[in-house]
């Protein structure tokens, strides 16, 4: 029985990413309220952690720098992501909910350099590399200007200016996007026979 291969399909992979940045430029500016209970010495420890964990996955690039691993990777990262929007939409504003964000944030910067270098080896071609950095940027930004709208928004037609409650609401964008980017990662890959 052969075996199937996982196949990058580009023109999906290029929405995923631009709809990964997006949340990114969406999320910015809401960590600082989030976090704002969390002493400095979480960080020190915190950045700690998060350097040897990426030491640690570094050490099995070896072993996970194909594109299988990479499809997990992804999937591991949206999903800690996607649980750690839910949990501040049940449960917001509180030192264990910022606790747990920034863990989950962490937990996925810790495959932050794999992810990049992953992508790099696999896409292979300068115009697909180029096409992917480009939408990457296009939805930063626009992730931003729409964060920046919304929240002028919910000044202006409802009146609300308190810091809390705009954070609180674009969560609900940032669920809204994060589960497309999960759709859009199925979509991404393929199976070769």
């Amino acid at each position: 029985m052969q075996n199937s291969k996982l196949k990058i399909v580009p023109k999906n992979f290029i929405k995923y990413k631009f709809f990964n940045s997006l949340f990114l430029g969406l999320s910015m500016g809401s960590i600082f309220t989030i976090y704002a209970p969390l002493k400095p010495s979480i960080y020190s420890i915190g950045g700690i952690i998060l350097a040897v964990g990426m030491i640690v996955v570094a050490k099995f690039y070896e072993k996970i720098l194909n594109i299988e691993y990479f499809f997990k990777i992804s999937l591991l990262v949206e999903f800690v992501i996607l649980a750690v929007v839910v949990y501040f939409l049940i449960n917001p504003y509180n030192y264990m909910t910022a606790l747990l964000v920034y863990s989950g944030y962490q937990l996925t910067f810790m495959f932050g350099s794999y992810l990049v270098r992953a992508e790099t080896l696999l896409l292979k071609k300068d115009t697909l590399l180029s096409k992917v950095d480009m939408a990457k940027q296009f939805g930063n930004l626009a992730g931003m200007l729409i964060s920046f709208l919304f929240y002028k928004a919910l000044e202006y037609f409802f009146a609300i200016t308190n810091n809390k409650i705009k954070v609180y609401d674009i969560h609900y964008l940032l669920l809204l996007c994060e589960i497309i980017i999960i759709i859009l990662i199925f979509m991404s890959f393929r199976k070769d026979k």
